[in-house]
């Protein structure tokens, strides 16, 4: 899930939260544990076929919030979110960029390529063994999942 921040920690919160977020019907998208200023936020998304809402999100936070202080899987005091990845979600695991092949996505990479480029965004065609495939304007890109910094779903460029 999350790379580098709070590994053990999203590991040990995946593995309580996973069983328990499936039996209730839905999908474990992501488990993030990160610093923001002085305050630290423990971030479990969720997802599900069909419109989430806050019922859900609120649903999933009162069953997690009780095992996850059980097993204090954290030192310092922290903020505990459950919510949706919502638009513009970040895909992050292999399965996030095979469920969206054939729609429109952004890449940063951590360093730029020969041509000097780090950003990109196109047509996601293929997603496998550690690749993913883009359709840019500029022709057909091919990017090793470790090379991204960043990638997210470009579903919500018509709304602003």
């Amino acid at each position: 899930m999350a790379k580098g921040k709070g590994g053990a920690t999203v590991a040990i919160v995946e593995g309580i939260a996973r069983p328990v977020v499936e039996r209730m019907g839905y999908r474990l998208r992501d488990v993030r544990y990160e610093k923001e200023g002085p305050d630290h936020f423990l971030r479990v998304f969720i997802d599900k076929d069909g419109p989430m809402s806050t019922e859900d999100c609120e649903a999933v936070s009162r069953a997690l919030d009780p095992l996850i202080d059980e097993a204090d899987p954290i030192e310092e005091s922290y903020y505990f979110e459950v919510s949706s990845p919502g638009l513009g979600r970040r895909l992050v695991r292999p399965e996030h960029f095979a469920a969206v092949v054939g729609q429109k996505v952004a890449l940063r990479l951590y360093r730029a390529q020969e041509d000097g480029e780090k950003e990109f965004s196109g047509i996601l065609t293929g997603a496998g063994d550690g690749e993913v495939t883009l359709d840019t304007p500029q022709g057909e890109r091919g990017f090793k999942l470790d090379q991204l910094a960043l990638a997210k779903l470009c579903d919500d460029e018509d709304l602003f």
